[in-house]
């Protein structure tokens, strides 16, 4: 999960910290030792990876987030409000002290949709026919989830679409063909299957916000992202056409319809975290499955947090 995952995030910390600078300049000049007392070397100045991951506004790709556009967009976040927002925003603590995003940071979706990229290992059983509830597909000799089934085995494990099979039992499947991995699960004992899985290597998560009019500023068409609004949060924030949206809030939408995706945006909040992977990706993963398995099959629950 990006820890500065919106633009809009951005310009809210860029005036939390003006805030702060206003504060303490209000604070009397504290005395300081002269440094000829001091018994160390001078160190250097302290790194601020904020400054590096939310560069100055004027100078990011020329856009401005003006008080004005802040107002008309996203009311909630104007400074006439910052009192009541400053409430409800805990204080970063610890070693990512100031590196927690100010709006986005606490959304529920934008935590379930969290895409690591690491490595984990999973124990898998069967069920009492025998399944595992799990279909793969071979990409550039790699090994991918393409179908999870409710309420599987692997389901119950964590196993999403585009989830990277490293090793089965100890058995590295690099190079395998498909028909070779299914027939390892196939002959595999009922219990104790110890799968090597890397989280999605294909896929990132893109955060948005709604506007006034409750739009996020991107339009899609059988799930695959066709067109951007300008200077829309969609824009703002790096979403790309041509990519297929494998998740909503972290919800896996792969074999809904449209309005059933738009319906899960519309209900989603006023923050969204879409889950996305290049289409030609996702073509090539699915394109030996039969699209009537994706609609009956695919697992559309909620992640636990």
């Amino acid at each position: 999960m990006s820890l500065y995952p919106t633009l809009e995030d951005m310009k809210v910390d860029h005036m939390m910290k003006a805030e702060q600078l206003l504060a303490e300049s209000q604070y009397p000049d504290i005395p300081t030792i002269p440094y000829e007392q001091h018994n160390v070397l001078p160190s250097a100045p302290a790194y601020n990876p904020s400054s590096i991951l939310y560069p100055s506004l004027g100078e990011y790709m020329g856009m401005e987030l003006t008080e004005e556009v802040i107002a008309q967009n996203m009311p909630e976040y104007a400074l006439v409000n910052r009192k009541s927002m400053e409430i409800s925003i805990p204080a970063p603590s610890g070693p990512l002290a100031g590196m927690v995003a100010p709006l986005s940071g606490e959304s529920l979706g934008l935590q379930r949709a969290q895409v690591t990229n690491g490595i984990r290992q999973i124990i898998l059983c069967k069920d009492r026919n025998g399944k595992i509830g799990l279909r793969v597909h071979a990409v550039s000799n790699g090994i991918f989830v393409c179908l999870v089934s409710q309420n599987s085995p692997a389901a119950l494990a964590g196993l999403r679409f585009g989830d990277q099979i490293l090793s089965i039992n100890d058995e590295y499947v690099a190079g395998y063909t498909m028909e070779q991995v299914h027939k390892m699960l196939r002959n595999a004992d009922v219990n104790g299957i110890r799968v090597g899985i890397r989280d999605r290597p294909f896929e990132r998560t893109v955060t948005m916000h709604k506007n006034s009019n409750g739009h996020i500023g991107f339009q899609f068409k059988n799930g695959k992202i066709i067109a951007l609004i300008k200077d829309s949060s969609a824009a703002r924030n790096g979403l790309l056409t041509d990519h297929q949206i494998v998740e909503v809030n972290g919800k896996n939408v792969i074999g809904l319809k449209d309005k059933e995706i738009t319906a899960e945006i519309e209900n989603g909040g006023n923050i969204i975290t879409v889950t996305i992977i290049p289409s030609y990706m996702y073509d090539h993963m699915i394109k030996k499955m039969n699209t009537s398995l994706l609609k009956t099959l695919m697992d559309h629950s909620i992640p636990d947090v």
